[in-house]
């Protein structure tokens, strides 16, 4: 099966107050799709997430607050194969923010969490349901760009993630999944902020 990914759009939007006692509000939302083929024999793949945040800045440098995801995939590789993914996410994060001087600022968030995942398959005559529970970590380092006023841009360059699920299947067996990535470099993300 190829592996092969097209991003056909990633936004990523949130609103800032930089002061001490201010509301922080801010997502992601993201899309993946790809086809080869023709007809009944087409590979069709296609993901979509959204990310919301809210949190409490109670220190100059200091926001803590609540995250949560929902994401889902779609793999059909064959007439014969098919699955599709749905996962969901909700925890907490503690932000440091450092500002360089009055344009720019760096900040990373340190994220904790449970998540969830529901995977169903079909190959052939034969359908399958497996469900899994678990924790996640991550620290995503990000630089501000401020633009005019308080308005301005977030970029990042990937972060370091890890991640544990335990999943139940329809047989009754179980098995632990944990994954980690390091993605700096790998993956990119552009957002808009405003701090009022």
């Amino acid at each position: 099966m190829k592996k092969i990914l097209v991003i056909a759009a990633l936004a990523m939007f949130s609103f800032a107050n930089a002061q001490k006692g201010s509301i922080l509000v801010m997502g992601s939302v993201g899309y993946t799709t790809q086809k080869s083929g023709h007809n009944d024999l087409a590979n069709k793949y296609s993901y979509f997430s959204f990310l919301p945040k809210v949190g409490y800045q109670f220190h100059e440098n200091w926001t803590v607050g609540l995250e949560g995801g929902f994401s889902t995939v779609e793999d059909k590789t064959s007439t014969v194969y098919k699955s599709k993914t749905n996962a969901f996410s909700l925890g907490g994060f503690l932000r440091y923010s450092k500002p360089l001087n009055q344009t720019f600022s760096a900040y990373a968030d340190l994220g904790l969490g449970y998540q969830n995942s529901k995977v169903r398959s079909r190959n052939g005559l034969f359908n399958t349901t497996n469900k899994g529970d678990g924790f996640y970590v991550g620290v995503t380092p990000a630089i501000f760009i401020n633009v005019h006023k308080g308005l301005g841009l977030n970029f990042n360059i990937g972060g370091l993630n890890y991640g544990s699920m335990n999943f139940n299947g329809d047989n009754g067996n179980s098995n632990d999944r944990s994954t980690f990535d390091f993605t700096f470099g790998k993956a990119f993300s552009v957002g808009i902020s405003k701090n009022f």
